[in-house]
């Protein structure tokens, strides 16, 4: 029996033998593409060549991709554990072509793998067609010989022209095509029918591989164009193939599924190795991983809360089986074990995985029990009604950090449901818990027609500032391409060549003008469109600017300078920040502006006052050592190789720019820098911070901004030692001597208060009045704040013996309470509901033990009538 390590392998030296290029997995995070909260198919890293937007050295490729659905649009979270083929993660086998092979190849070549390499049936296999695809039924007969009642045609299933079960679209737009499924048949003991039957949804005939067919432009109209350039797109799920492979119904009893139920099982102490909740375990464990392997850490917002989502759904089960210990991240070394070999990334970041879940199942520790039992009592109190109020689940979320999907999940469990629109309303108003929902806006979009017509833009920035003779190849105003501006207009301008470097990387876009003949184009940003045009954005101060006019564009000098340098300090930053606090440290985002540079990175604790010194030391050291700005262009894995770094959550082609400072920082990186490391001049960190779980964030400045810092530093310095009446070197001795003397003046002044207290507490014990032999004694006493207050209660209660004590100070319009009780009235007067009853006359509130309360509330006229009415309120208590 295969493996799935070995069915992975045999898939890639398959079509590898067949001329096809492999390419490693692409990242979960989905490189610059802001419409795609994950990678959730293998088509994702080839979105630009089906839409023409990038052109690949290779016309035949295959790979395995990772894929999460679990946020968005595709999202099978809530079905995982409970069916036997839903997965948060999973993995895509496929094989492309880029107008080279089509119908013909792909389907001999599916054939060939799935019945000659792996020896499945041939009588167990059936494929779907589109109705109207008479040359993939005809390979599929005439070519392959298999039956007619094997081949079924799959109609507009959906209800609408080519919304079919069997035809593939990208969007409501743009390449699409016909598309043959093949289905594994296990057998007549299992329900359900074949596909196109009215029991398709049954388990009996499952599909293993999609071979879609693009073949069409699909026009806005509905109309559909032949492409010139017919393209393949393959799918095949991994877990589904190794289960028929291996002879098993489930996708969660493959091996490797197994060897991690079993780790679930051995950490939570189950026997039960058919438990749902350790294939939820097992499942969750691949995506929580992965995702932080590529770059995402738990969070509140966007993918950092998608993967929090996970994780607590995880340690719920966990739960559920008993385990009140950290135990997930224990898992990560089996994961390891199974997956490393075919998943590097995965060996080499284990530790962070493994700090990164310890983390947050530390920090959800402190809350899940509490919130299981608010749960229980709310599905208790509405299981007549059969649904969760969206306040509770809301309070649930706000208040214990279940996700609502998590309260959803258990609620199933007990045959309910939750308001989902009640949740909603409650969210809208906390709306600083759903920024995620505006992380991932298209932002500025180029019409899809300019992307076919143009050319990449070409950078001129590296080599200068000016350029000349730059041609105006698009014009976009108001988001619509035209073929002129007027003065006034802001618009965005396309320029076939460009000085000006578009944001990206962190680096800020830069700033100048445009100009020729009597037309001035301010640009205020540059922005790169469709990740390869640099757009213009800005305003025209004259004159008309028309397609096809030529200006002269220059960059601003000065903030480009400024810029470079804080862009390049993030580099030696970056190398600092791995040698004092690991190689664990990895960028998660930065902001590189002409004022300051922002760097954030993966770290689980507060970086101490040492480690920044040391790291702004080692950044110094390499501005002093004045290296060189080496750039090379390589291939991806040569640039790896060669030891850059990738970045979280860029894009890169087969080609990289690699940039090396020294031998302490390489990375790639498209950016502008600093021709030697000695530029920069100097580097000071301004502050230090957590941005969320496991990322830190350092501030800093260079060059004359740092000096800038550095003397407003020296400024305050001075300030301060003349305030102490001394000079700079004196102030730190200064301060000592300063706060020695207030701690001496505070010693007094307790001793002081100790002592007045102690000589007010006989006067205060003559005061009291009996009530059925309780002393009892509530007044006001000026100057004493909470502590004096409590040592005074302490006090007479030793004096009185049976008593109820009510203090209260004043400072500020605010009042301090202390309520005590001691000996026979203990047993039927509460100082805690004692305190409440009067601060509550006040708008206050407090709390306690049964014979000590404190509070406070409002210094108002009220006070002193709430103060008199303790008597009576004991003297009911005591009867």
């Amino acid at each position: 029996m295969k493996t799935t390590s070995e069915i992975r392998r045999d898939f890639l030296d398959f079509f590898r033998e067949k001329g096809h290029t492999v390419v490693p997995s692409a990242p979960l995070v989905p490189g610059n593409d802001p419409t795609l909260l994950f990678t959730n198919s293998g088509m994702v890293q080839f979105k630009d060549v089906f839409l023409g937007a990038e052109k690949r050295s290779y016309v035949r490729a295959a790979d395995v991709q990772r894929c999460l659905r679990a946020g968005g649009k595709h999202n099978d979270l809530d079905s995982v554990g409970y069916t036997a083929r839903h997965h948060t993660f999973f993995e895509m086998l496929g094989n492309w072509s880029f107008g080279d092979y089509f119908k013909k190849e792909a389907i001999a070549w599916a054939w060939e793998l799935l019945t000659e390499v792996w020896r499945l049936p041939k009588e167990r296999l059936l494929v779907t067609v589109y109705h109207t695809d008479d040359e993939a039924f005809d390979l599929w007969h005439k070519v392959i010989g298999l039956p007619v009642d094997r081949i079924v045609r799959i109609g507009d299933n959906k209800g609408a022209p080519y919304a079919s079960d069997n035809f593939w679209q990208m969007a409501d737009t743009g390449p699409c095509g016909p598309c043959t499924e093949i289905f594994y048949d296990h057998g007549d003991h299992i329900a359900g029918g074949p596909p196109g039957s009215p029991d398709e949804d049954g388990d009996r005939f499952i599909e293993i591989w999609n071979l879609v067919f693009m073949q069409f432009d699909r026009q806005a109209d509905g109309s559909l164009q032949p492409l010139p350039a017919p393209c393949v797109d393959t799918g095949m799920g991994l877990e589904r193939l190794t289960a028929v492979l291996q002879h098993v119904h489930s996708n969660y009893e493959i091996d490797l599924f197994q060897t991690l139920i079993k780790k679930a099982a051995e950490l939570s102490g189950t026997a039960d190795l058919e438990n749902k909740s350790l294939r939820v375990i097992a499942d969750h464990i691949r995506a929580c991983s992965f995702l932080i392997v590529d770059g995402v850490l738990p969070s509140n917002e966007g993918r950092g809360y998608v993967l929090r989502r996970i994780i607590r759904r995880a340690l719920r089960h966990g739960w559920m089986l008993g385990v009140r210990e950290p135990f997930f991240h224990k898992l990560v070394r089996t994961l390891d074990a199974t997956m490393g070999e075919a998943y590097p990334e995965l060996t080499a970041k284990r530790e962070l995985v493994e700090r990164a879940l310890k983390a947050e199942e530390e920090r959800f520790a402190e809350t899940l029990d509490s919130g299981m039992r608010i749960f229980e009592d709310v599905a208790a109190r509405n299981a007549a009604g059969k649904a969760i109020p969206g306040a509770d689940a809301f309070r649930l979320y706000d208040t214990y950090g279940f996700p609502v999907d998590l309260t959803a999940d258990m609620a199933r469990e007990r045959g309910l449901t939750v308001d989902m629109a009640g949740f909603d309303a409650a969210m809208a108003q906390q709306r600083e818990t759903a920024r995620a929902a505006g992380k991932f806006g298209g932002g500025t979009q180029l019409p899809a027609e300019l992307v076919a017509q143009l050319q990449p833009t070409q950078f001129l920035g590296y080599d200068g500032l000016t350029a000349g003779g730059l041609e105006v190849v698009a014009l976009l105003k108001n988001g619509r391409a035209v073929d002129a501006i007027e003065a006034g207009d802001e618009a965005i301008v396309i320029l076939d060549r460009t000085p000006f470097y578009a944001e990206s990387g962190g680096q800020v876009g830069d700033t100048g003008e445009l100009d020729e003949k009597g037309v001035r184009f301010v640009v205020a940003d540059t922005l790169k469109l469709a990740g390869q045009f640099h757009g213009h954005v800005g305003r025209l101060e004259a004159g008309t600017l028309r397609r096809g006019d030529h200006l002269l564009g220059s960059v601003d000098a000065a903030r480009r300078a400024a810029t470079v340098l804080n862009h390049s300090a993030t580099h030696l930053l970056h190398a600092a920040l791995r040698g004092v606090l690991g190689t664990h440290v990895t960028q998660k985002g930065s902001l590189v502006a002409p004022d300051r540079l922002r760097f954030d990175f993966s770290h689980f604790q507060p970086v101490t006052a040492q480690e920044l010194a040391e790291i702004e030391r080692r950044v110094n050291a390499e501005v002093r050592a004045n290296h060189e700005g080496e750039v090379r262009h390589m291939a991806m894995q040569e640039a790896l190789d060669f030891g850059a770094m990738a970045l979280f959550g860029e894009k890169y082609g087969e080609r990289v720019r690699v940039l090396r400072f020294g031998p302490t920082s390489t990375e790639l990186c498209g950016g502008t820098h600093v021709g030697r490391t000695g530029d920069i001049g100097l580097f000071k960190i301004v502050s230090e911070g957590g941005v969320s779980a496991g990322v830190r964030r350092i501030e800093a400045v260079t060059g004359q901004g740092a000096l800038d810092y550095v003397d407003d530093e020296e400024r305050r310095l001075d300030e301060a030692a003349r305030l102490l009446g001394g000079s700079a070197q004196d102030v730190v001795d200064k301060i000592r001597q300063i706060t020695e003397r207030q701690k001496k003046l505070e010693r007094e002044l307790e001793a002081l208060k100790a002592k007045a207290a102690s000589g007010a507490t006989s006067d205060l014990a003559g005061s009291a009045v009996d009530v059925d032999g309780v002393s009892v004694l509530a007044t006001r006493l000026e100057g004493f704040d909470a502590k004096a207050l409590r040592d005074t209660v302490d006090r007479l209660k030793q004096q009185l013996g049976d008593a109820v004590i009510v203090l209260a100070g004043a400072s500020d319009g605010k009042a301090a309470l202390v309520a005590g009780v001691s000996g026979s009235a203990a047993g039927k007067v509460k100082a805690g509901e004692l305190l409440s009853h009067v601060a509550g006359q006040i708008g206050g509130k407090g709390g306690g033990r049964p014979d000590l309360a404190q509070g406070g509330g409002d210094d108002v006229p009220a006070l002193l009538p709430a103060l008199a009415g303790v008597r009576e309120w004991v003297a009911q208590r005591l009867r």
